[in-house]
């Protein structure tokens, strides 16, 4: 057999907030219905995400995760950064919803996350299978992501990354991008402010 086709079914409160949300970062409405059970389904070029409204869900205790494969992650993550830009006047890197960046690594981008309203994590990660880190800065920023963004510890990420700054002789290549995501992570911790050209 060939061409399957396989769609994730997600969770949510509310289909048409779902909807807006996902609208915003350029998909478009393809089906809806609200009886006998809401649902909505979206499409952006190839990738489709359905939806169904629950009673009594609760975006923070969402287990519901999703994985999408892609060529480049960071045409798809600028698309979805400027949709939201265009709206909230920002990236949105803390709370619900929230998109994380992609991590700049040995010369090319990692993958990124966003958790939609629904509290569902859609994980957008390259085909391509990334080379080993080459610096202990950048293993630690490899931790450090992979604890905030997977898992949603900032605080230990911090840590992480904060330890491994000290560290630092300054000849890192992602000494920058290292420094640019502690902020990130501080300021996913206290709720301050974006930083400038967030």
């Amino acid at each position: 057999m060939a061409n399957e086709l396989t769609i994730p079914l997600l969770p949510c409160r509310d289909i048409d907030e779902i909807a807006s949300f996902y609208e915003m970062l350029g998909f478009s409405l393809t089906y809806r219905q609200t009886r006998p059970n809401p649902h909505i389904a979206l499409q952006r070029e190839d990738i489709n995400l359905h939806f169904y409204g629950m009673v009594g869900h609760v975006p923070e205790q969402s287990h519901s995760t999703c994985l999408i494969i892609v060529q480049d992650t960071g045409p798809l993550f600028e698309a979805f950064a400027a949709g939201m830009r265009a709206v909230h006047g920002k990236l949105l890197i803390s709370g619900i919803p929230r998109m994380t960046r992609p991590r700049l690594r040995n010369d090319r981008y990692t993958g990124f996350a966003v958790v939609d309203p629904g509290g569902n994590w859609i994980r957008i990660n390259k085909s391509a299978q990334e080379p080993e880190a080459r610096t202990k800065l950048a293993k630690a920023m490899e931790n450090a992501a992979r604890l905030a963004d997977a898992k949603g510890d900032e605080q230990q990420a911090l840590r992480i990354l904060e330890g491994a700054l000290k560290r630092t002789d300054g000849s890192e290549p992602e000494l920058q991008d290292a420094q640019a995501y502690r902020d990130e992570l501080v300021e996913r911790i206290t709720g301050s402010g974006p930083r400038p050209g967030a």
